[in-house]
């Protein structure tokens, strides 16, 4: 297997592990607003700074998985 397909098919696993971490993150962070009246403002301060930690660290996900989108080509329709 030349080094540029390597290259590439550990880019797809790396996204694809990207994409299962942000479904994970994005679904706790719907479990927690959910927990609380569909609102992160009826939440108790402790649970608004972890849900914000979980947004920051979902955001980041989006940013890396971004960046491998442009490398990857990948267009979204």
């Amino acid at each position: 297997m030349p080094d540029n397909t390597h290259e590439s098919l550990a880019r797809v696993q790396k996204y694809q592990q990207l994409v299962l971490a942000y479904e994970a993150l994005d679904q706790e962070i719907d479990g927690l607003i959910m927990a609380h009246g569909g609102s992160s403002e009826k939440m108790p301060e402790a649970e608004l700074n972890h849900y914000r930690e979980l947004a920051r660290q979902r955001d980041d996900l989006q940013g890396e998985m971004h960046e491998l989108e442009i490398e990857l080509n990948i267009d979204e329709a």
